[in-house]
């Protein structure tokens, strides 16, 4: 079953543990080498879906600005803002609108660096949907690669 998909009527989503793993290496571990290791898998397995990409590329983009690497963190957000665009405000449990916002903030930062450099900060993943929320919590490292 797909990330945010719905077993039946009435049943809480049920999220692929691919997904709740790239969420809580990016939230709670800020592992975003390990983000884009799970979530280059999922998008794999979803016929590469643009949205599955988009958010590997944010994770792939805060990873380089991390890194020192400007350059890559302004091509990588930049490729995600574009795959990110246009999807639902909300999706798959998450507040896709304030984090696509988010990573618009840190891309304009980032084309200013040279001028204003500024330190590396994480952005979060806004998750609304308490089923989501509780499979982050009970996640642990590592985990995901028994599911795949």
């Amino acid at each position: 079953m797909t990330a945010g998909t719905r077993a039946g009527s009435g049943a809480p989503p049920a999220y692929d543990p691919l997904y709740v793993a790239f969420v809580a290496y990016f939230n709670r571990e800020r592992d975003y080498f390990e983000c884009h290791e799970v979530m280059e898998q999922l998008w794999l397995e979803e016929a590469r879906d643009p949205l599955y990409q988009g958010l590997l590329q944010v994770a792939v983009g805060l990873y380089h600005h991390r890194n020192g690497n400007i350059d890559g963190g302004v091509k990588l957000l930049s490729a995600a803002i574009r795959k990110l665009e246009g999807n639902e405000a909300i999706v798959l449990g998450i507040r896709l609108d304030r984090l696509l916002t988010d990573a618009k903030s840190h891309l304009e930062r980032l084309l200013r660096h040279e001028e204003t450099p500024f330190p590396f900060q994480d952005l979060d993943i806004d998750i609304v949907d308490p089923a989501l929320v509780a499979a982050v919590e009970a996640f642990v490292p590592g985990e995901e690669e028994e599911h795949a």
